[in-house]
């Protein structure tokens, strides 16, 4: 289960955090040159930030069509409420599935998956409609990503 609550980042903070998530992860000397504070501090506000689960993880954002994955689909799936949670995990770790979702209204996962084929999407959608808890899914193909962005620009852009 997970736990949302709001912790206090001060106006460095989110300096470190808005040039991590528009650079990436750089050298601690560059980045603390580049926002006027020692590296030590950097260092240490970092390890803060990885700490509260701020920071998940640093990666790099690739374009998968570039890399074959050119099937692209949303998976709405309705489930028997009480393997709603098992099957989420389960979910979780099916190496093309790249987000799922808990969500509300008739279906109660949604799951966001790239595959190489047609083919290697057709066998996962009947792999999973045969899953006891699953009842029912719809399946909708991607045609063309208008956007595709983990940030959130409002954060990004804000001034504080």
């Amino acid at each position: 289960m997970v736990e949302s609550y709001k912790v206090h980042l001060d106006n460095l903070d989110l300096k470190i955090l808005k040039h991590i998530a528009l650079h990436g992860r750089e050298g601690i000397r560059s980045l603390a040159r580049e926002l006027g504070k020692s590296p030590s501090t950097i260092s240490e506000r970092l390890r803060k930030l990885e700490s509260l689960g701020i920071i998940q993880k640093y990666t790099a954002l690739l374009d998968y069509g570039k890399l074959g994955y050119e099937i692209n689909a949303l998976i709405l799936i309705q489930v028997d409420g009480k393997f709603i949670e098992d099957l989420e995990k389960e979910l979780s770790y099916e190496p093309n599935v790249r987000a799922v979702y808990d969500i509300t209204g008739v279906y109660d996962v949604a799951i966001i998956v790239s595959f190489k084929s047609v083919h290697q999407l057709d066998a996962f959608v009947k792999s999973l409609i045969k899953k006891r808890p699953v009842k029912r899914s719809m399946t909708s193909l991607v045609f063309r990503v208008v956007k595709e962005d983990p940030h959130i620009k409002e954060f990004l852009e804000r001034k504080k």
